[in-house]
């Protein structure tokens, strides 16, 4: 696992789950990664990039179960992140069998 600190704020760990969808089908677009850098400021952007960029899929599941499990979200707020993972995933239009996996595995890490 990476050395590097894993105990997230929600913004993080947000980030760093819409990282995972956009590279759920292994191509991480540019449009893609437009879509999540216009939600966050560029410093928390690029911090959590660099993160994810170290990090194999295995060991990125694991930080996310690890820090969905130290927040609290409400409702509301888990309603419009999965919003936010959805639009990562039909940015360019098409929902990949891969894509469809990881939302299942998401879902079943926060909900």
């Amino acid at each position: 696992m990476s050395s590097k600190r894993t105990n997230w704020t929600k913004t993080e760990l947000q980030i760093y789950i819409l990282f995972l969808c956009a590279n759920a089908d292994l191509v991480q677009s540019e449009e893609e990664m437009n879509l999540i850098k216009s939600k966050f400021d560029e410093d928390t952007f690029n911090k959590i990039y660099k993160e994810f960029s170290g990090d194999t899929e295995e060991v990125s599941l694991r930080k996310i179960e690890k820090n969905v499990a130290t927040q609290e979200y409400s409702h509301k707020e888990l309603v419009c992140f999965r919003r936010e993972m959805h639009e990562v995933f039909f940015t360019d239009k098409h929902f990949s069998t891969m894509e469809r996996n990881m939302e299942k595995i998401l879902k079943n890490m926060l909900y």
